[in-house]
């Protein structure tokens, strides 16, 4: 799988686990792995007032998005792994095509291109506007979506 560089992400301080029987009864402890994507900026229009309506913002996003690798890890097989570069691909594009008035909407509709179209168990998605108020680096959104320790 490809890397970035920089600091890792720490997405908690617990892991998630899915209890599965193995095939001899056992219960096997499952992990929950974690694919990130931090401080993607991509330009779309969002907002309520008549200005954000006509003139695209940037926002800055950061992915946690929750799956079992572990066949990607055996297989060194992208198409055994949620592909970071599609997802990159997939909300430029979607952002580009469309206005939103609300981050929580934004971040919703992310969440479920995730879980539905690509499978995710479990995501977090933070997104922000950047210099929205004086004084105020920042504004954003952080939400959390599908079932945590549940891989598929």
């Amino acid at each position: 799988m490809r890397t970035r560089s920089g600091p890792a992400v720490q997405p908690d301080a617990e892991f998630y686990t899915t209890r599965h029987a193995s095939p001899h009864g056992h219960t096997q402890h499952r992990r929950m792995d974690i694919i990130f994507i931090d401080d993607l900026r991509l330009t779309t229009l969002i907002g309520i007032y008549p200005r954000e309506k006509a003139v695209p913002q940037t926002v800055e996003i950061s992915l946690q998005i929750g799956t079992t690798t572990v066949n990607a890890g055996a297989s060194d097989d992208i198409r055994d792994t949620i592909d970071y570069a599609v997802v990159v691909d997939r909300l430029r594009n979607e952002l580009a095509s469309r206005h939103f008035n609300l981050l929580e909407k934004l971040a919703e509709h992310i969440a479920n291109i995730l879980l539905d179209d690509f499978g995710a168990a479990w995501v977090r998605i933070s997104i922000a506007k950047l210099g929205m108020m004086r004084g105020v680096r920042r504004v954003g959104v952080t939400i959390e979506r599908g079932e945590r320790g549940l891989t598929p």
